[in-house]
């Protein structure tokens, strides 16, 4: 006769507590897996929670990385100049704008408008909280730049990018004295275009500038914020905050950085910026401007004088080789004039005493002829 296992009877209550503790496990186990599979699969999709954590992290990283690149090398510049009233008082008049150190012995670029107050006295405020005075070394003769130099050794420089790689949506941040109080105030947008042209002037004044080639962008750009650095996520400089547009909204522009590459060479070896010209005033030609002028072209560079400004230049290479206002310039060289490059910007590629061959229009018919650029005394 076969001996019969005894059969496992449980109470309730030791069912209640198994099945508790049963259930305990399987949440667990469950909740583990599921943690598993979120951190390392959620965040490959597009609307993923964790996907967009992770990049709003990245992105913060980078630019809190950049400004601690950048920000060591950024400069208050103040100026102070004593003004006379109609009554004969003495008062002072005070200025405030950014530079940026571009030479360990303290070279200093900033916009021309910074420093541009006749008389003027200038102090320099570097990052880590030092004072000195400061000197006119140079300004530019075609651009809105300007060199201040403070005695100094070792200073931090900024680190130069190259602008004509820029991508219209790309991040920058602009890094600057605003409203002349609020020295490195840090502000970040994007790349609204590129090649852009304007004019320029100061608020109250009648004078304007020509500014092409202008990398527009919406970080804000607040009054002392001029001549500050507009850096890419990688900490280095792609342009030199300039201008806004007060009739809109986030419209700021910035000198491209490759421009002032060769001004700061200049000024190294000669003293002063050396800018080659050929002589001419001009109008970049856009499609609108050819249809409401009848002009046989899209693009190029259309001289034209006004009543206080010579279409070409008396004695200049332009006026020796017999270029005359309304003719139409396209190419220097093999390099086509067109929206993205303009005029100034293709001479600039170039050195006092180089010689360049101009193709141009007049009356229909396409012109070349060669001349050597001179020294822009302007």
């Amino acid at each position: 006769m076969k001996k019969r296992k005894p059969k496992l009877s449980f109470t309730n209550k030791e069912m209640l507590i198994f099945l508790v503790v049963a259930v305990l496990l399987v949440g667990l186990l469950g909740g583990f897996l599921g943690g598993y599979v979120y951190l390392n699969y959620g965040d490959r999709t597009e609307s993923g929670i964790t996907k967009n954590t992770k990049l709003t992290l990245q992105e913060s990283s980078a630019t809190i990385d950049a400004v601690k690149t950048a920000s060591p090398s950024v400069v208050s510049i103040t100026g102070v100049s004593k003004t006379v009233d109609f009554f004969g008082n003495v008062g002072s008049s005070e200025s405030a704008g950014t530079g940026f150190i571009v030479r360990e012995d303290g070279l200093i670029l900033t916009n021309k408008h910074v420093v541009s107050a006749s008389g003027a006295e200038y102090t320099v405020f570097t990052n880590d909280g030092k004072q000195y005075t400061a000197k006119i070394k140079a300004v530019d003769p075609l651009y809105d730049l300007a060199f201040l130099k403070i005695n100094a050794k070792n200073l931090p420089v900024a680190k130069l990018g190259d602008s004509s790689s820029l991508q219209i949506g790309q991040k920058v941040i602009a890094i600057g004295n605003a409203l002349g109080q609020y020295q490195n105030t840090v502000t970040e947008g994007v790349v609204s275009a590129i090649g852009r042209a304007i004019q320029a002037g100061d608020s109250g004044s009648s004078s304007t500038e020509s500014l092409e080639n202008m990398i527009q962008t919406d970080a804000a750009i607040n009054s002392g914020n001029s001549g500050g650095p507009l850096v890419n996520l990688d900490g280095q400089v792609i342009g030199i905050n300039t201008a806004v547009d007060q009739s809109g909204q986030s419209i700021g522009f910035a000198i491209p950085i490759n421009v002032a590459k060769s001004a700061i060479d200049s000024v190294v070896t000669t003293g002063k910026v050396v800018r080659p010209m050929i002589g001419v005033s001009y109008i970049s030609i856009t499609k609108e401007f050819a249809v409401s002028n009848n002009l046989p072209v899209n693009e190029g560079a259309y001289i034209y004088g006004s009543k206080n400004q010579l279409a070409v230049i008396l004695g200049s290479p332009a006026d020796k080789a017999g270029l005359r206002d309304g003719d139409i310039i396209t190419k220097i060289n093999n390099d086509k004039i067109s929206n993205n490059k303009s005029l100034s910007s293709l001479i600039g590629k170039y050195k006092v005493g180089d010689k360049v061959e101009i193709t141009y229009l007049r009356d229909g018919k396409t012109k070349t002829v060669t001349i050597t650029l001179v020294e822009s005394k302007s």
